[in-house]
């Protein structure tokens, strides 16, 4: 087989490769466009459930808790799939110097000793990992303190107590009329902060997974211009073999005419 040839060959594989990664770019594209819609209608909802909770706190004290020295677990938010850089590897470098008493680690390619949940390819599998997610913290985080730690919207590493719920409130003078419950205000706060992580959970999941999709379409936009450029490379260099061996043809036939 002729040089040409060969690269020909070569050409028409990595033409073939550059086609699967175009598709797998085109998708992490619309997937991105469909996390952000998501995020804004889970942005709203998380908006109404917090304003209602800080209206709670300015007229009821926070129930108190059960434990005085409670456990401190971590929620570690990582990647299911690939193409993506470093975006595990920089989750588990930001809690390497972190002393949590158990991990919680979604996405099965972060490979952590405890807790390993299968994480979210696209949004719509998103309810289902939380609805695990959730089972898994009630079994393991009861009365402990809780703390998420994801990648955020600017690519950062950003980290959110979760448990025990709206941190950084802080008891206002009264002004009107305090909240009208139905229930006793203990187990209205409960339920509240039940409402609170399923809708915060849902928010930065969207978040951490559109920005594992941007990650993955930077990636593979570098990967396709990269193919692109050693198709150009291999063409021209089988368009220089080819003329070559056009040469020694000729030659060939011009010997072979003389000897004749």
């Amino acid at each position: 087989m002729s040089l040409s040839h060969e690269l020909q060959l070569h050409i028409t594989q990595m033409q073939e490769i550059r086609s699967i990664l175009n598709a797998m770019k085109n998708l992490a594209f619309m997937e991105i466009h469909k996390l952000q819609r998501f995020k804004t209608m889970q942005g709203q909802a998380l908006a109404t459930i917090e304003n209602a909770a800080l209206d709670f706190l300015d007229f009821y004290p926070r129930p108190k808790r059960c434990h005085e020295q409670p456990a401190h677990l971590c929620i570690l938010l990582g990647a299911e799939r690939g193409f993506c850089g470093d975006f595990n590897e920089s989750l588990l470098k930001a809690i390497a110097s972190q002393t949590y008493t158990g991990i919680i680690a979604v996405g099965s390619r972060l490979r952590l000793e405890g807790t390993n949940l299968e994480g979210a390819n696209i949004a719509e599998e998103v309810p289902t990992i939380i609805n695990r997610l959730l089972d898994t913290i009630g079994a393991l985080a009861d009365g402990a303190d809780l703390t998420l730690v994801y990648h955020d919207s600017t690519h950062q590493i950003s980290q959110l107590q979760l448990l025990p719920p709206f941190p950084l409130h802080q008891q206002t003078p009264h002004k009107g009329n305090p909240p009208l419950l139905n229930l006793a205000p203990e187990d209205f706060f409960a339920n509240l902060v039940e409402h609170y992580l399923f809708a915060v959970l849902h928010e930065i999941f969207y978040i951490s997974l559109m920005a594992e999709n941007q990650r993955r379409l930077q990636h593979l936009e570098g990967a396709v211009k990269h193919l692109d450029d050693e198709t150009v490379n291999l063409q021209r260099k089988s368009q220089i073999y080819r003329q070559e061996e056009i040469t020694e043809e000729i030659e060939v036939i011009l010997l072979n005419a003389e000897n004749l």
